[in-house]
């Protein structure tokens, strides 16, 4: 560590950032595969993923020569040019998908954005401009830009940020019956994750998933799938809705996409994406070759059925593990999700200390997540060694341990 490195110190956060943010206390800085270590050397498993974006865990070497190998080609040349490495991400995502064309863009929030406003456009042109009513789910999220954050379902993100866009909906998740009293003619486009993540990690229902595409159809509404924490991998198939065989009009996926560098994708039809003509909409560093690149190679790793078949089977040991670890207390009242997205629900007795068990398991040199107060959220990596997991099960329950005296005390 140089000396400028180690006069940076998580203290400096609090001089000189926004503090929308409240991080950990300890600054990590190196990570290889599912590890990662700390300033003082400190290491820790990581079985968060950086909120399931390092799908392929901390520096793996394929993305590491990608991204050099693009370095020392081409960064950035805008778009009043293409480039070939999203020309080639963008085949292979059309060729694994329901879709015919990609807009690339740098975040997921980016993604819902192009996607509702797509399904606005070609509602505009196809019925007239009264037809732009979006539904969306109750708990839901699809970023924080001022329409997504409306268009998500939690209030709490939304408040204080002046009157909100018009037209959206909101309707409790897995409640067919409510969707059905919900939409109309004027309804252009649903938005659902199929699997809610950062409010519980909770699954879609079968028919609830095939009852609004249909619907959908009735209405001629855009069916969005918001795939941008589910997709890439992180349930056992590419993406999520594959699970269900329900296809959507549109799907919006980032976070594992990149494998930790910045990049989002909107996938859609050619019959919709025509409405998105020339000048309609941009942005300044959506297909960027370094992105893209690494992109590419993400895709190639995790669309192998080694891969996907190994999510899926080390997913269903994860939740057997975290059932056994939390039966002696009573802990969990569920451990749900698909692949290696999974939630621990909180029982009754230890409802809203999720963050309370986070903070245990730092303590424990292990790193997870919260999806609200009462789940405690996993997100390995999707190539996680069977030794790195089991070591961070063993110190999860470590974790436990702890919580529970301390919940007993």
């Amino acid at each position: 560590m140089s000396i400028q490195e180690a006069q940076v110190s998580r203290a400096d956060f609090d001089q000189v950032m926004v503090p929308n943010y409240a991080p950990a206390g300890f600054i990590p800085v190196r990570g290889a595969g599912s590890r990662l270590w700390d300033q003082s050397g400190r290491e820790l498993i990581d079985l968060s993923g950086g909120i399931a974006v390092n799908g392929l865990g901390h520096c793996h070497p394929a993305l590491i020569e990608a991204l050099t190998t693009q370095a020392h080609k081409l960064w950035h040349v805008s778009n009043v040019f293409t480039n070939e490495p999203a020309l080639r991400l963008a085949r292979k995502l059309t060729a694994a998908t329901f879709a015919d064309r990609v807009f690339f863009s740098n975040s997921g929030a980016e993604a819902n954005e192009a996607a509702l406003k797509l399904a606005r456009k070609v509602a505009s042109d196809r019925f007239g401009a009264e037809k732009y009513e979006i539904i969306s789910t109750i708990n839901s999220f699809h970023g924080r830009t001022v329409f997504t954050v409306n268009v998500g379902g939690q209030p709490k993100y939304s408040e204080g940020f002046g009157p909100r866009p018009e037209g959206i909906t909101h309707v409790p998740y897995n409640d067919l019956a409510t969707m059905e009293k919900a939409i109309s003619a004027r309804t252009c486009a649903v938005i659902l994750e199929p699997i809610q993540g950062e409010s519980g990690v909770l699954p879609a229902e079968q028919a609830y998933l095939e009852g609004v595409r249909a619907l959908c159809d009735q209405y001629d509404a855009l069916l969005i799938f918001d795939e941008v924490q589910s997709g890439m991998g992180r349930t056992g198939k590419l993406f999520a809705h594959e699970h269900y065989g329900v296809t959507p009009d549109v799907l919006t996926t980032a976070k594992s996409l990149g494998g930790g560098f910045p990049i989002s994708a909107m996938l859609t039809s050619n019959d919709y994406a025509k409405h998105l003509a020339v000048g309609t909409h941009g942005t300044t560093f959506g297909g960027n070759p370094l992105a893209c690149a690494v992109g590419e190679t993400v895709l190639d790793i995790i669309n192998t059925p080694a891969v996907l078949d190994g999510v899926l089977a080390k997913g269903e040991y994860l939740r057997e593990k975290l059932r056994e670890i939390g039966a002696p207390y009573h802990l969990f009242e569920q451990v749900r999700g698909k692949g290696l997205l999974v939630g621990a629900v909180l029982s009754d007795q230890y409802k809203g200390q999720a963050s309370a068990l986070m903070a245990a398991a730092e303590r424990a040199d292990l790193l997870v997540l919260v999806a609200g107060p009462d789940v405690v959220r996993f997100a390995p990596s999707l190539v996680i060694e069977q030794a790195d997991l089991d070591e961070g099960l063993a110190r999860f329950a470590r974790a436990v341990a702890e919580f529970i005296q301390q919940a007993q005390a």
